[in-house]
């Protein structure tokens, strides 16, 4: 891939050097150690190599304490400027922050597309979700507010019953959506009248570097600080203080569970996790070929697969495996390679060792018996890697076990129901399923089993996290807490109420409350 061949919009001139940081409402300029941010996207050719984009801040561990220290101070126990301030005032903050953010929009799309190797569409698409999501999150919030602000009466006690924040909230996100899912996890957090630490994943870090300045001029000092580096360096030491109240991360369960023991009083850390996932597709032997065939690719191959909740196991009924194979086989290796901006669906993969690691489950696979099915599977040139589609799969095979979070897709052919479902029951996931059929006398009883085993069945379609208002959660290893724009408000906020027995002592207190505004709790007004 050569420089002339890319766009003019979309080309990075010289490496991009970013220094700063924000902490207590100020940005700082590192003159430590740097990382480098390495692209993949100049690996087509055998001459070119990985590509230097940029550098961020390799920051240390007294930074990290005085991002703590900053977000701690602004909660102040309960009693800060943020979590005591009007909730109009914090949704006024918060929609200063939009209009900041869409003037960045065309830098930070460039930026996804080169650190990630997501596609110009998909870029865009993240992008403009994040914006919805957080209208939609303010909108939300303004209901909560006039939900709250109605008095009950129960049992000679009345009762004004809000929700109040956590405290302090740790928040990392992934590499995959290092926007939208990370903001997904902010976004609602900070709103809710929490501070925060946020350290951006390994991949997709540029990418933050020109918000810096839409946080620092939209939220008073403290709220949201924003550190570079590597997560022993920064997210450790602050978990060993005892002084996080919410741990916020979306990514693997090992990082989480690390992350968990670290704090000196498990009993009071709250978590809100999104983690692994290994979704099964389960094709019955009626459904239609054509939907369900263009379904699993985009199911099992958008972003390369690199979504959690990317279908990562294919269940289809003997009776039609071989015709499903071979359509399936046939429309994976019309798909073409290229360059995010060519709006492929398929790119270069963003993590330089991933390659290896696919090819290592493709080994593993066809030493235990499985065969590469499509002509074009698991051919690789550098971090080119073209899907790989496996049958028979068994469950000796490292494949049938790992989410393997890349171009490869395990078949498993079943001739009893009970197959699939008891492999569902056996996985430590529980994310979501796929099931594609058409009798509802097949649908109906599996679709009753298939609920208690996973938190979303879709019908006919490929798995997914949207619409962002319905629920986004998983059992077993795959989440902790529910992310969608209602639950996440109340994944970072507790229900406390200020009560008081019913007699006229009392009921004049509170009136007088309401009409002199003397509390931002107490009142019974709300922001339209």
């Amino acid at each position: 891939m050569m420089k002339s061949n890319i766009p003019n919009k979309y080309s990075i001139d010289k490496p991009i050097k970013h220094r700063t940081f924000l902490i207590n409402g100020k940005i700082g300029t590192w003159n430590g150690d740097v990382v480098d941010v390495v692209s993949t996207l100049f690996t087509e050719n055998d001459s070119d190599e990985l590509t230097v984009i940029g550098s961020t801040p390799k920051m240390d561990e007294d930074h990290a304490l005085m991002a703590l220290d900053s977000a701690d101070k602004a909660f102040g126990n309960g009693t800060g400027k943020w979590p005591t301030m009007k909730v109009y005032e914090r949704i006024r903050c918060m929609e200063k922050f939009v209009s900041k953010m869409l003037l960045k929009r065309d830098e930070v799309v460039k930026l996804l597309m080169w650190e990630i190797g997501k596609n110009l569409k998909d870029s865009e698409k993240e992008f403009d979700r994040t914006v919805d999501y957080i209208n939609e999150t303010i909108n939300e919030y303004k209901k909560i507010d006039r939900d709250g602000a109605i008095f009950q009466n129960n049992g000679g006690v009345r009762a004004l019953i809000r929700r109040g924040p956590l405290g302090v909230v740790l928040c990392l996100g992934p590499y995959n959506y290092p926007l939208n899912e990370t903001f997904a996890l902010l976004i609602p957090a900070i709103i809710m009248g929490n501070t925060a630490i946020f350290k951006p994943a390994k991949h997709g870090v540029l990418l933050i570097a020109p918000l810096l300045e839409a946080f620092k001029v939209s939220f008073p000092p403290g709220v949201v600080n924003i550190v570079f580096g590597r997560g022993r360096e920064i997210a450790s030491p602050i978990m060993k203080t005892g002084k996080i109240n919410v741990l916020a991360l979306i990514g693997h369960s090992s990082s989480a569970n690390s992350l968990q023991k670290l704090h000196p009083q498990q009993n009071r850390l709250r978590l809100v996790l999104g983690l692994e996932a290994k979704n099964p597709a389960i094709i019955l032997d009626d459904a239609n070929m054509d939907l369900t065939i263009d379904e699993c690719i985009n199911g099992s191959l958008s972003y390369n697969g690199q979504r959690c909740t990317a279908i990562k196991i294919i269940y289809v009924n003997e009776k039609i495996k071989n015709e499903f194979l071979e359509k399936f086989s046939q429309k994976v290796d019309e798909l073409r390679l290229g360059m995010p901006w060519e709006n492929t669906l398929l790119t270069p993969l963003p993590e330089p060792n991933k390659p290896a690691y696919i090819k290592a489950l493709i080994d593993d696979a066809v030493k235990k018996g499985a065969k590469i099915i499509n002509k074009r599977g698991g051919k690789m040139k550098k971090n080119y890697v073209y899907p790989a589609i496996l049958y028979p799969v068994k469950n000796n095979m490292d494949v049938y076990k790992e989410e393997q979070f890349g171009p490869v897709i395990p078949v498993v052919s079943f001739s009893d129901i009970e197959e699939p479902i008891k492999y569902m029951a056996d996985s430590n996931y529980g994310q979501q399923v796929s099931v594609f059929g058409n009798d509802e006398t097949k649908i109906g009883p599996l679709i009753d089993s298939l609920v208690n085993l996973v938190c979303r069945v879709n019908l006919n379609s490929s798995c997914q996290r949207g619409p962002d208002v319905y629920p986004f959660t998983g059992r077993k290893d795959s989440a902790v807490a529910t992310l969608s724009v209602h639950d996440a408000l109340r994944s970072f906020s507790i229900r406390t109420f200020v009560a008081s027995k019913d007699n006229e002592s009392n009921k004049e207190i509170l009136r007088k409350l309401i009409d002199n505004k003397k509390s931002n709790f107490v009142r019974t007004d709300y922001y339209l």
